[in-house]
């Protein structure tokens, strides 16, 4: 009985650290002034208290495998809730997947270029460099 109210503990502790960590990030979007949502700043918040090892990462880890164990079930509320507005989706599809692409190729140009400037650019000798040495 005793392994059992173990790992029973283990997954309350780990959800109420994740739902307080979105109260928290809730009640700081309330107080910004910026449009920022609460479940954001939440994560942030939960990063923050990670990396900085103020809470230790295997107190989560059970919950965070429930968690992406079960994901694709977690996402069917909201392909249902985006269904509602399919006949806005369907006018509005050739923007959409405009701005998907243009986005997309941006994001792919930035961290292409952002990872050979971190990285640095090694020239490789052509032939004609060699002949001069």
């Amino acid at each position: 009985m005793l392994p059992f109210l173990r790992l029973c503990w283990q997954y309350l502790r780990a959800f109420i650290l994740i739902y307080l960590c979105l109260l928290a990030g809730n009640a700081i979007s309330a107080l910004l002034p910026l449009q920022i949502p609460g479940s954001i700043i939440g994560m942030l918040v939960l990063f923050a208290l990670l990396a900085s090892q103020i809470l230790p990462a295997e107190w989560l880890k059970p919950g965070c495998y429930l968690f992406i164990r079960h994901m694709a079930l977690l996402f069917v509320p909201i392909s249902v809730g985006v269904m509602k507005y399919y006949q806005l989706l369907i006018n509005q599809f050739g923007p959409l997947v405009v701005s998907c692409a243009v986005s997309s190729l941006i994001t792919m140009l930035i961290v292409g270029y952002s990872s050979h400037y971190i990285h640095g650019i090694k020239r490789m000798p052509s032939d004609d460099d060699k002949e001069s040495l």
